[in-house]
């Protein structure tokens, strides 16, 4: 059946042992050399990916924080637009008021002038009609100097008395 013979044995151990050898120096250590190779690589490519993935991240936030203060920048100038426009409204309303004012005592002041002038032509045509009359009365033409005197006195009297 089965013979064992120890040369035999032997030499099958030693050419295994000189197989390993040659394999482990010829072909393991190149592969692990290209395996080495390919996972540095390959880690070389994973930080790569991580440090774009952070940049991207950093690219986004910042665009993020650009949109933000884009924002608040837009509702500062849409504030400060509804400021002025309150400020401008307030001043048109004011100067408004202010010519409204200024009209109404200029008008005043012409009422008050019209009203002087027509009291003052009343005087002079009550003042004729009374020394008319009175000349009729009398019926003699009194001088008119004495007589317009006399009743612009007369009349002064009234208005003091009527005040």
């Amino acid at each position: 059946m089965l013979n064992f013979d120890f040369w035999s044995i032997f030499w099958a151990v030693l050419n295994i042992l000189i197989l390993f050898i040659l394999l482990r120096i010829f072909l393991f250590k190149p592969i692990n050399k290209m395996l080495d190779n390919r996972t540095q690589a390959i880690q070389k490519d994973i930080d790569d990916a991580e440090r774009a993935k952070k940049e991207a991240e950093e690219l986004r936030q910042q665009y993020e924080n650009s949109i933000s203060s884009a924002k608040e920048e837009a509702v500062q100038i849409v504030k400060n637009a509804h400021e002025y426009a309150e400020t401008e409204r307030a001043a048109i309303i004011r100067k408004s008021h202010e010519e409204a004012d200024e009209i109404v005592n200029a008008a005043s002041e012409t009422i008050e002038n019209e009203r002087k002038r027509v009291i003052q032509q009343a005087h002079i045509q009550i003042a004729d009609l009374a020394i008319e009359a009175a000349s009729k009365v009398v019926g003699a033409n009194l001088d008119d100097d004495k007589n317009r005197k006399l009743v612009d006195e007369f009349l002064a009297g009234k208005e003091a008395d009527s005040k």
